[in-house]
């Protein structure tokens, strides 16, 4: 009897797993499905895209989509990760705007922003928790990139992502398939590149070399570069000349729409 149990177990642990897709209703405000729930389209502004699996995946298990729009006007983009947070008992309207950090510090949310640059229209992106609790990512055939550490395992996984900012839509894929792409993979740059130089006039308040070429929103301020704008919006998301919450960097040439309220188009 005992050796028959056993048997019917090991039977039911080789079922393959329900495909994955989108959960139909825990979703962000802005965020649109197709009929099949494989793909997930953000439809203004450049945050609420929260979008859950259907279903916990696995310690091992890739998730795998491709990133189907990409949108110039914004920096900052795809956000992955894995969350317990079950999204059958998780109302829509619950949702907060971002995964990093709203979600993550109102639930056991373990998620990360992928490098700048290496998740553009037609890249496929996997991501996966291992056995050792490490959260990784690749992009199409490059290599392998650790994005957390310490993701407690023992309990179901749901996997999150966040539509944002760049990233305009994504599509979940079937990890068997073969047809992704293994040409011409991303890789980390060697260095990041630097913003135009300044004159005294258009000179960021941080560095005092690079033209302040971007604007914080919601505050509008305009006075810092990119690359010191991404790093106060990385280490504090506070704008250091009004101390009022960053929920956004864009270019300047692009100034933002009027802030209105939460989840409405702009």
């Amino acid at each position: 009897m005992g050796a028959q149990l056993c048997f019917q177990a090991d039977a039911e642990a080789e079922v393959p797993p329900e495909t994955l897709c989108f959960h139909a209703q825990a979703k962000g405000a802005q965020v649109l499905l197709d009929a099949r729930r494989s793909t997930a389209y953000r439809l203004a502004t450049f945050c609420d895209g929260i979008v859950f699996s259907q279903r916990p995946v696995r310690p091992g298990e890739h998730v795998v989509l491709r990133v189907l729009g990409h949108e110039d006007r914004w920096l900052g983009g795809l956000r992955v990760g894995f969350t317990r947070l079950d999204p059958e008992s998780t109302p829509a309207p619950s949702l907060p705007p971002f995964v990093c950090p709203d979600l993550e510090q109102r639930s056991p949310t373990w998620a990360a922003v992928l490098p700048e640059g290496c998740a553009l229209a037609g890249d496929v992106v996997r991501f996966w928790v291992n056995r050792r609790g490490l959260l990784c990512a690749q992009v199409n055939a490059g290599p392998r990139l650790l994005l957390r550490k310490g993701v407690p395992l023992g309990c179901p996984l749901w996997a999150v992502m966040d539509v944002y900012g760049t990233t305009k839509a994504i599509e979940l894929l079937d990890p068997a398939s073969s047809a992704f792409p293994t040409a011409s993979p991303w890789a980390l740059p060697d260095e990041t590149p630097s913003d135009p130089e300044a004159t005294a006039a258009e000179e960021c308040a941080i560095c005092f070399h690079h033209a302040a070429n971007t604007c914080l929103v919601p505050c509008g301020h305009t006075h810092f570069c990119g690359c010191c704008a991404r790093r106060v919006f990385r280490d504090t998301a506070k704008c250091p000349v009004c101390r009022w919450e960053i929920e956004a960097v864009v270019w300047a040439r692009a100034p933002p729409a009027p802030r209105t309220e939460p989840g409405l188009p702009v």
